[in-house]
């Protein structure tokens, strides 16, 4: 780098988030070469210098201003207590663009039904601090214990409870266990160090990068719509027509005619389409997005 050049430093999830996380700034613009021989990608902008660390140390090493700016979930935010700056939300994980919750689990046959059942009992998470703060505010007196993974193996023959994280819920049923109650909802979060985010440079940069991920998380799900029809049946296309925003109408050179345009939510388009055929829509095309700002 040379001497005067801006240079934002930013942490990237590795492990399970890794690969979610290089596919979205791909999309939203930015690409980003992971080497499995080094924690620094190369990313094919100068202004920004990449670190891969672990989400739960990312939020830590922001703070202490060791990154201007970095994705991680929101839990480690919480758990680490970490004064930042949190920009903007991207809910995605490494299966699915949804929030995941950390939840109180027990064993299907366990006698445990409400929190008031846990005084006494051992509990095993990785999220220690959020659990032992929750327990505090119910008044619950428990002892919870570090996990370093493989949480769900350890009920009931090492502790009576865990608390772990899911998405869906598919692998705690799968492993019969039955939650008991909710501790925390949690998403990525694009956060900023308190100096570099009264930098003004450094926030532009910051703001543009988290404009374009959740624009391009945004677009994952929907998709462009064109379609012409006479202007006898725009009405009920149009009513039959769910949009982002109005759609666009264009007139065609011929005085009759119209081209819309749109954009849709890409789980209804297999419905949709065959009820604008069937109301005189032709020329229907269906293309992909990289980006949706609202």
């Amino acid at each position: 780098m040379t001497e005067g050049q801006f240079r934002l430093k930013i942490g990237l999830p590795s492990g399970s988030l890794e690969k979610a996380t290089l596919a979205l700034f791909a999309k939203a613009g930015w690409k980003v070469s992971a080497s499995a021989r080094s924690y620094k990608p190369a990313i094919d902008d100068p202004e920004l210098e990449g670190h891969f660390l672990r989400s739960q140390e990312i939020s830590m090493n922001v703070e202490m201003g060791h990154f201007d700016c970095g994705l991680c979930g929101h839990d480690w935010i919480v758990e680490n207590g970490s004064d930042v700056v949190e920009v903007c939300e991207l809910p995605y994980s490494k299966a699915s663009n949804r929030s995941s919750r950390w939840v109180l689990v027990v064993p299907e046959s366990s006698g445990i039904r409400d929190i008031e059942d846990l005084k006494g009992k051992r509990i095993a998470t990785e999220l220690v601090g959020v659990t032992q703060r929750y327990l505090e505010t119910k008044g619950i007196e428990a002892k919870v214990e570090f996990s370093w993974g493989a949480t769900e193996g350890k009920v009931p023959d090492l502790v009576d409870a865990i608390v772990d994280i899911t998405e869906t819920g598919a692998s705690i049923r799968a492993n019969q266990l039955r939650i008991v109650e909710t501790l925390l909802e949690t998403s990525t979060r694009v956060i900023a160090n308190r100096e570099s985010w009264k930098d003004r440079k450094k926030r532009d940069k910051i703001e543009t990068i988290a404009l374009l991920l959740k624009a391009a998380l945004e677009a994952e799900d929907k998709v462009g719509l064109k379609l012409n029809c006479r202007k006898s049946n725009l009405d009920s296309i149009l009513k039959n027509l769910p949009a982002l925003r109005n759609p666009t109408v264009n007139q065609l050179a011929d005085p009759e005619w119209v081209a819309l345009e749109t954009i849709i939510d890409e789980t209804i388009v297999r419905e949709i389409i065959p009820v604008l055929k069937s109301n005189g829509a032709e020329g229907i095309i269906e293309y992909a997005l990289n980006k949706v700002i609202y």
